[in-house]
């Protein structure tokens, strides 16, 4: 595919030659401090003149830091995210909440698909990434369920000059890992079409080549059990635009993802393989459409349908399966409608109203379930400016859910901007529905020889949370200066309870589960149910300093303190995975000498140790990576950029053995080579 779309770029150069050259990749310049943002406040505005915080990753410090995944750029550039990879999805946490508080959306859209409540990552295509906006905290008004502990929107790009462009981004480091994406821009006389495939592999490796045996804490065997999760996975996307007058613009686009894992296989001689990879697909798609009446009025509606699947596909033979037979485990859909418009009505104000309907699905071959919810949701958002420096925005969302009722989430910003200076304080209520999966899973599985048992509740209540936050921000062209310290209370947190089996539970557990064989029933020593516990109570701190110090040179640091805990049946435990101390740092200088310009980039994360209340706590960490990228600017048709970095530089390894009572933090396998090409034709 790349030789092809090589050879198309080339057989354009003829057109291309003519065209000037647009790309600033090599003019040396600073950070823009001062970006367009669009989800805090639901519309287009400068991030100093949004009275909700929001914190923007830009698609070129994601791409001077070397960074080709979604995980890498929210870890290495946000200190309030953390990942933890296996095969069943990424765990992400955003300010010690896991990733069903998370609400993920492109382009304003929501993105389904998880496993085990984690919205499956790879498929985000990062080569079409703008920037990603982050919103911490209770976000129901506009946002609907699942934004209780934040929104992150990633904001795709797509030119919108008469161009044909043809590009490669190729990033390639340890261990087997390789990004490899493909993209086909064309645009003209108000028609797009954006093309791109993504490739991203990764080798399985471990850190400690053995483990404990059972019911031992001193002995060991070898085993080839992974510490990371071995995959392949592809991304091909289609995006078409058509803007017939500068009143009207209308958009369609289908996204295909396929992951399979690469794991070892079972062997007689050693533990720590399996029978079969977990296999996942997804298609998304979208059509939708602006209409501007005026630069300050605009209607807008959008309909997209996600389905997204996964199960077992079988590479060693068993009693039941052949080679390559597949077992599907879940499948999801999601149908969503959403209408809003945009209003000016007096001077100084921006009113927002919009509705949303929304369907989702559930199959699961365990327990079968073959479920679907509507909900229904009217909102709206009025901003106004009162005085020169005074600006409040309000906000109310009315959610109809099939199961759970009407609920109301109200928000409430005020800011007061003199000069450069910003003072903020924010109110927003959070709803969410629970999962289908959380109400009716009966779910039985084995991994890695153990036996594993989920079980739903029809009786659970959805939860509920308020948000408090205060912000103190000084920004202008050279430094951003930003503190916030934010409360995130929620009530009726649903939780899986671990309860430890004893004879009447195990006989009634095989009734309900007759797949489980004696051995497997044998080891079983808990289940899980789904409940809610009393309360979750979250407080912390951010700081994020942002500096333009000299001409080429930016320098950033970003540092959260986060006390995130649950009380059920009157007793407070630290929620799981949470981290209290967490920063990022990184250094950026950039210069250019005739048509040679030089990036280079020292980013570091540094945490202290990640609680499990259940699991022995894993250690703090500090990985920093350098990258170098080289770009060549001889001829206006053609960039060439190669790069070159190292990943954890004085590598930072987590060697302790696996155990059943143990967890990770740091995934990393050492220090590593990284080395890049980027080409783009235009």
């Amino acid at each position: 595919m790349l030789v092809a779309l090589l050879f198309m770029g080339s057989a354009a150069f003829a057109q291309i030659h003519r065209m000037e050259r647009t790309d600033s990749s090599v003019i040396s310049r600073n950070y823009i401090l001062n970006p367009v943002v669009v989800t805090g406040s639901g519309h287009h505005q400068r991030l100093k003149n949004t009275a909700t915080p929001v914190r923007v990753l830009s698609s070129q410090e994601i791409r001077e830091q070397g960074i080709t995944t979604f995980d890498g750029a929210l870890t290495r550039m946000m200190p309030q995210v953390s990942m933890a990879p296996n095969s069943m999805g990424s765990f992400l946490r955003l300010n010690g909440l896991g990733n069903k508080y998370i609400l993920i959306l492109i382009n304003g859209q929501k993105l389904t698909g998880d496993i085990s409540n984690n919205i499956d990552l790879n498929r985000i295509n990062m080569s079409r990434v703008k920037r990603i906006e982050v919103l911490d905290g209770a976000a129901s008004s506009l946002y609907g369920s699942d934004a209780i502990a934040g929104v992150i929107n990633i904001i795709t790009d797509q030119p919108t000059q008469n161009l044909i462009s043809v590009s490669s981004d190729t990033r390639v480091s340890g261990h087997g890992q390789l990004t490899q994406s493909v993209g086909l821009d064309i645009y003209t006389n108000g028609f797009g079409s954006y093309t791109s495939y993504v490739h991203d592999q990764a080798d399985s490796y471990q850190n400690n080549h053995y483990e404990y045996i059972k019911g031992s804490d001193t002995d060991t065997q070898p085993t080839i059990a992974p510490l990371f999760t071995g995959y392949r996975s592809d991304i091909l996307g289609q995006k078409f635009t058509y803007a017939p007058t500068d009143h009207l613009a209308l958009n369609a686009g289908i996204d295909y993802s396929y992951k399979i894992t690469d794991r070892p296989d079972t062997r007689e001689d050693i533990t720590g393989g399996t029978d079969y990879e977990m296999r996942y697909k997804g298609l998304r798609w979208n059509v939708g459409g602006i209409y501007k009446f005026t630069d300050r009025n605009s209607l807008q509606a959008n309909f997209i349908a996600d389905n997204y699947r996964y199960g077992k596909e079988y590479d060693v033979a068993t009693k039941d399966y052949a080679v390559g037979d597949y077992v599907q485990s879940k499948r999801q859909r999601t149908e969503e409608v959403d209408l809003k418009a945009i209003l000016g009505l007096a001077r100084n104000s921006t009113t927002i109203f919009g509705a949303n309907w929304r369907n989702d699905g559930l199959k699961a071959s365990s327990g079968n379930i073959d479920r679907h919810v509507y909900t229904l949701a009217a909102y709206a958002q009025h901003e106004m400016k009162f005085f020169d420096d005074f600006t409040a925005t309000m906000g109310l969302r009315l959610t109809q859910h099939e199961t759970f009722d009407q609920h109301l989430t109200p928000k409430l910003s005020l800011m007061y901007a003199p000069g450069n200076f910003r003072l903020r304080a924010t109110y927003s209520a959070g709803f969410r529905a629970p999962g289908l999966d959380e109400l009716y899973y009966h779910y039985f599985s084995v991994n890695r020889g153990k036996p594993q048992i989920s079980i739903g509740s029809k009786d659970l209540s959805p939860e509920k949370s308020d948000y408090f936050s205060l912000n103190a921000e000084y920004r202008t062209s050279v430094i951003a200066v930003s503190l916030t310290g934010f409360i995130n209370r929620i009530n009726d947190m649903v939780v899986k309870q671990n309860i430890k089996t004893d004879d009447a539970s195990l006989a009634e557990l095989r009734n309900e589960f007759p797949e489980m064989t004696d051995d497997q029933a044998s080891k079983l020593t808990q289940y899980a149910v789904y409940r809610n516990s009393d309360q979750g109570d979250v407080k912390g701190v951010q700081v994020n300093v942002s500096a333009n110090a000299f001409q080429g040179f930016n320098i950033s640091a970003n540092y959260v303190y986060t006390y995130a805990r649950s009380k059920s049946e009157g007793t407070w435990t630290i929620l799981e995975r949470s981290i209290r101390h967490a920063a990022t740092i990184a250094a950026n200088y950039h210069h250019t000498w005739g048509h040679y310009g030089l990036n280079v980039n020292l980013n570091g994360r540094l945490q202290s140790k990640t609680y499990y209340p259940t699991y022995e706590n894993a250690p703090g960490y500090g990985v920093w990576n350098l990258n170098t990228t080289h770009t060549l600017d001889f001829v206006k048709w053609a960039l060439i950029e190669p790069s070159v970095g190292i990943d954890n530089i004085f590598d930072r390894v987590d060697r302790r053995i696996d155990s059943a009572n143990r967890k990770f933090a740091l995934y990393s396998p050492g220090r590593m080579l990284v080395v890049g090409l980027k080409l783009k034709f235009k």
